[in-house]
């Protein structure tokens, strides 16, 4: 059986840090799975609004989730610190993939990695829009090359 390969810190463009919380451990005394999707929602909505790319109270548009995943390889829990790397391996017309590596504590290899993919939709209509402005700009920031 060949051991799957993590990704590192150094394969990530930038990174948002998140408290875990009492009652993100589980029965078991690890953080329980759901938790890694709320971690990765948080890390690119919170990284999204310190950059100015968001204000969920204002902004004409904003990204839905279509499609999301995730690899575990090491426990995590309270009270680690969990550093979220965030890259986006995709920037298309209206839809975003992002990859996000969770790094417990100081380790220098994710504990989980996930992705999920954001449609830009129109606050009203909720119908697909375009990513433009500065908004794209901020975004190509975490663009990285997969080839």
């Amino acid at each position: 059986m060949t051991h799957p390969t993590r990704t590192r810190r150094a394969d990530y463009a930038d990174f948002y840090q998140i408290q875990t919380r009492w009652m993100d451990n589980d029965m078991y005394g690890h953080m329980n799975n759901v938790v890694h999707y709320s971690l990765f929602d948080t890390a690119v909505n919170g990284w999204l609004i310190a950059k100015g790319a968001l204000d969920p109270m204002r902004s004409d548009s904003y990204g839905l989730v279509v499609e999301t995943g995730c690899k575990y390889y090491a426990e995590m829990g309270f009270p680690d610190l969990v550093t979220a790397g965030i890259r986006i391996t995709k920037l298309g017309s209206s839809s975003v993939r992002y990859e996000v590596g969770l790094f417990r504590n100081d380790a220098d290899e994710a504990a989980a990695e996930g992705f999920f993919v954001h449609v830009y939709v129109n606050q009203d209509s909720h119908r697909p829009t375009p990513i433009e402005g500065e908004r794209r700009a901020i975004l190509e920031t975490l663009l990285v090359d997969q080839s």
